[in-house]
């Protein structure tokens, strides 16, 4: 049996709410359109929609490529991502009338020097033992996997189950759903939030909001003043740099994903030469991109696929992903009730919305 995202468990009822959604990154915007495409009137704040870690974001919704020891529970909630998506586009379309496309192209993970290859021997156990299917391949049997790839590179393993999405079509799709369904978007940030005779209050700097229910998505900025949490969870920024290049087709091979000495590289290849190149992963709290660590990740993207180094520069993104204590997402109800937390979703926002939209509504409607 698959393992499903741990929802928020409520008595569901139909009754029609005002809800305020804090926060416009993929987890609020997909909370935002389930809970209006429910018949829920919506309003969300945030200054500027899905320009935070979202925006940085490859699109991956890769629960075998994403497997890490110690996060076998992680796995197993995002198993059922893709499938999740394909509901959620089906919603999307029904309203908006434009198919989202997922990228079912699967991962290969190779490794660059013979430490690396090490790495990939632990990675091959790990999958083992968290039964996620996988296969080693060659580079003499299966060359075709490997096109582009540097010659030294000569085997690796093919994850079956991974593919991908554009996060920022995602984005735009949403948007344009939430529109049609009549959501209220306001560009401001909330700076205070509380609770008035049962009813949530949300407050900028130059106006005051009353609902129903309120939905924290603030991923990993800080809450706004007054969200009293129950101290069971805190996230602390992480930051990530993508970088944007034009030039390498591979977009029907596999998603690269390597090791090279010791770090994480990916290239997600979209059609016409696109690509996204990660991975960067630091705990800092400014979303800027330094120029070391830009030259160590095209430096190891120049290794891992040679063909990169006649590719034109787009352009570079950053944004900070919330992580929890234990790297696992959650969905605090907050004291006093009427308002909800979502948020610790680390790398996997993007692969996770639907279930965090789930929980959203399911949330809402239990309120009487």
């Amino acid at each position: 049996m698959t393992p499903t995202y741990p929802t928020y468990a409520g008595k569901v009822n139909v009754t029609k709410q005002t809800v305020i959604v804090v926060g416009g990154g993929i987890i609020g915007l997909a909370s935002a359109f389930r809970l209006a495409r429910a018949g829920h009137a919506v309003t969300l704040f945030d200054p500027a929609p899905a320009q935070g870690a979202t925006h940085a974001a490859a699109g991956m919704l890769a629960p075998s490529g994403e497997i890490a020891p110690g996060e076998e529970s992680n796995y197993r909630l995002q198993r059922g991502a893709l499938d999740a998506w394909r509901s959620l586009i089906d919603e999307l379309a029904s309203v908006e009338g434009t198919v989202l496309e997922i990228h079912e192209t699967g991962t290969l993970v190779v490794g660059w020097d013979a430490s690396d290859r090490r790495q990939i021997e632990q990675f091959i156990g790990v999958a083992k033992s968290f039964d996620a299917a996988h296969d080693v391949v060659e580079r003499s049997s299966s060359p075709e996997l490997f096109r582009g790839l540097s010659d030294r590179i000569r085997d690796g393993v093919v994850l079956p189950g991974d593919a991908w999405l554009d996060p920022d079509e995602a984005v735009a799709l949403l948007l344009k759903g939430l529109a049609l369904l009549g959501v209220d978007v306001v560009h401001q940030s909330v700076v205070r939030v509380g609770v008035e005779d049962d009813r949530v209050v949300a407050e900028t700097t130059d106006e005051r909001f009353v609902a129903d229910t309120g939905v924290l998505a603030t991923g990993a900025s800080t809450l706004p003043y007054g969200a009293q949490t129950t101290g069971e969870h805190s996230v602390r920024p992480v930051r990530g740099v993508t970088v944007r290049v034009q030039g390498v087709d591979r977009s029907a091979q596999p998603v690269v994903r390597a090791y090279v000495r010791g770090r994480a590289f990916y290239m997600v290849s979209r059609p016409g030469g696109y690509c996204v190149l990660g991975a960067t992963s630091d705990e800092r709290s400014e979303p800027v991109v330094e120029v070391g660590e830009l030259s160590r990740l095209l430096r190891d993207a120049l290794d891992v696929v040679p063909d990169l180094e006649t590719a034109g520069m787009i352009e570079t993104r950053s944004g900070l992903r919330p992580a929890s204590t234990d790297l696992r997402p959650f969905f605090e109800v907050l004291e006093p009730k009427g308002w909800a937390w979502s948020s610790g979703h680390y790398r996997h926002g993007v692969t996770l919305a639907p279930f965090a939209a789930l929980d959203a509504l399911h949330f809402v409607e239990e309120r009487t």
